[in-house]
């Protein structure tokens, strides 16, 4: 089993010249964050987390998080001592606003963190995560008076947060959601009801736990209109800031899963606990899919990073491992030598160095949404990354699948021995595209509420940006004019889909919904294209001008990558504009 190594050189490349870094730290509030301070930084997080993490994926994965006789939960051996020194680091305050004890760094370094972070351990960055998450949410809809009792402790790692949304009746329609909020004469409620699939519901790590729990208030709306969010801690919280009593909220079980052992999946009970209303009663769908897109973003990533994990094990297994004799080659040369080999392993590359720079990007739209000097570039900011999240997450952990399965294809018949270590990682990603609604419920929401924005003017605008820059690589001439042609031919054939959704999803939303999941490949292809093609642009010119801090190799693999993609993964798009378009006549025709 190989070790985890920060990609620190791509991430930087990426940071400073896909994104614009340097441009966010102009804004005001962010000009600490130059890409010199940011490239220290993480290249520190790089080295704890691979230190202090990286080793301990195994260890959780065999071992499991496990429910004791009393309820409580008891996480992997190791796992205490590295939380507490994550949290002594104040590695979890980075991104957050000072005003709550956070370091004031963009959301774009946050997601380089977090892509570390969980590619070093992907079950034990889902505490971290969901608490991210609820932090976010306070941040937009709590109470001063919440913000300051929760959002402080969660900031600086000492509490943790989860989201309990579904129940067992329910699934993916929270709508149907039956927990019971009742008020009490003191201004709080009364929370009754059973919640399922809660990550890090319970745990060892941090003295006490923020629940935020959807419950119905009396004579709520039916449907996700009567949705109410709470507030309930596993421990109530005195008038001076310390912990008081338990709650009544429990742990009933674990579960046992395919993987991400170390994540306890629990089963949650409340029972006439103690809740405190988050905003106004009714309104907590609205609240949540604050914490819900925040989560998409950051699981997108989780296909990014435990795929580059992945990634990183394949290769150097393809350097070790001696088998046959490849062409042009001598007995005793290792498996990278052969061809397909090689396909496998840089079809991983370009696909990930693709969706890193789509994550970033969108990473970047949400800082911009919130940091533009301008209303109308806040505007279009926030357009961007309604756009761009149901890509990243959907395409991004389907990627995740496929790259961590051919990491088991590269390795063989060892690759399904769990000895390697390489299974697991196909199967903690298995769980990205179910998250945080699954990847069936990010296309219809690409294709029915995304397409639409603006009157159809926002994918409008990102068409021609494709084109725009497909454009100037037609103009650069040699290889790089074949990644415009290529880029152009793509983008057309994504137009093309775009406005048959546009009429025919009008026309029948069926039309729409059955087209919904190849439409969200064939955008996060293209989008991927685009993205490689702009890396290779400004590759292109850091080596023309020289100089750049980066190594020459580097910059000329850039665009190796990108004319792979280009030839050989980017006209997968076209493949799918049939299916695109196919209409749901023969799904309701079969026999199922």
């Amino acid at each position: 089993m190989s070790a985890y190594n920060a990609p620190l050189t791509d991430i930087r490349f990426v940071l400073e010249h896909v994104t614009d870094l340097a441009g966010l730290a102009a804004r005001p509030g962010y000009e600490h964050a130059d890409p010199d301070t940011v490239a220290g930084i993480l290249d520190e997080a790089g080295r704890f987390f691979s230190a202090e993490f990286a080793p301990l994926n195994r260890v959780g994965d065999v071992q499991h998080s496990r429910r004791n006789d009393d309820g409580t939960v008891s996480t992997p051996e190791g796992f205490q001592k590295a939380y507490g020194r994550y949290v002594d680091a104040g590695w979890p305050a980075v991104p957050f606003p000072p005003e709550y004890g956070g370091g004031g760094f963009p959301w774009l370094v946050g997601v380089a963190m977090q892509e570390m972070l969980t590619a070093s351990n992907m079950a034990f960055s889902l505490c971290p995560l969901l608490t991210q998450g609820a932090i976010d949410m306070l941040l937009h809809h709590g109470s001063e008076e919440q913000r300051e009792v929760y959002v402080t402790k969660m900031v600086t790692g000492e509490w943790t947060g989860t989201m309990n949304l579904t129940e067992p009746q329910a699934g993916s329609d929270v709508g149907a959601v039956a927990t019971k909020a009742i008020p009490a004469d003191d201004g709080t409620w009364r929370i009754t009801g059973q919640k399922i699939f809660i990550t890090y519901g319970e745990h060892d790590l941090a003295d006490n736990i923020v629940h935020l729990v959807l419950a119905r208030v009396p004579d709520a709306p039916v449907g996700t209109k009567g949705i109410s969010c709470f507030i309930v801690p596993k421990f109530l919280v005195d008038d001076d800031g310390t912990l008081g009593a338990r709650n009544a909220v429990e742990c009933v079980s674990v579960e046992d899963k395919m993987g991400i052992n170390a994540s306890p999946t629990c089963v949650m009970a409340f029972d006439d606990a103690v809740g405190y209303l988050i905003g106004e009663p009714n309104q907590g769908m609205r609240y949540m899919f604050t914490m819900m897109n925040n989560a998409r973003l950051s699981v997108g990533i989780e296909g990014l990073a435990v795929g580059d994990r992945a990634y990183q094990q394949a290769l150097a297994y393809a350097h070790e491992r001696q088998q046959g004799r490849p062409v042009n080659g001598e007995l005793g040369d290792t498996i990278v030598a052969h061809p397909d080999v090689r396909r496998m392993l840089l079809t991983m590359k370009a696909q990930l160095e693709a969706l890193r720079c789509i994550a970033y990007a969108n990473a970047e739209a949400v800082d911009l949404s919130k940091s533009h000097p301008d209303e109308a570039g806040r505007t279009a900011a926030k357009e961007r990354a309604d756009l761009l999240t149901p890509i990243t997450k959907g395409w991004g952990t389907d990627l995740g699948v496929e790259i961590t399965s051919l990491a088991v294809q590269v390795h063989g018949g060892m690759g399904f021995i769990e000895e390697t270590g390489v299974a697991q990682h196909y199967r903690d990603i298995r769980i990205a595209p179910i998250y945080e609604g699954t990847n069936g419920i990010q296309a219809m929401d690409l294709v029915g509420r995304k397409l639409g924005l603006r009157g159809g003017g926002v994918i409008a605008d990102f068409l021609a940006e494709i084109d725009a820059t497909a454009a100037e690589a037609n103009a650069a001439g040699g290889d790089l004019a074949v990644l415009g042609e290529r880029l152009a031919a793509a983008a057309a054939t994504l137009r093309s889909t775009v406005e048959w959704l546009q009429v025919n999803g009008l026309a029948d939303p069926a039309n729409a919904l059955a087209g919904a999941t190849p439409f969200l490949k064939m955008a996060g292809i293209v989008t991927g294209g685009w993205m490689l093609t702009k890396s290779a642009l400004a590759a292109a010119l850091l080596a023309e001008a020289g100089d750049s801090g980066f190594d020459a190799d580097f910059l000329a693999q850039k665009l190796v990558t990108a004319r792979f993609y280009a030839t050989q993964l980017l006209p997968q798009a076209a493949g799918l504009a049939d299916a695109v378009t196919a209409g749901p006549a023969d799904l309701f025709a079969a026999t199922l």
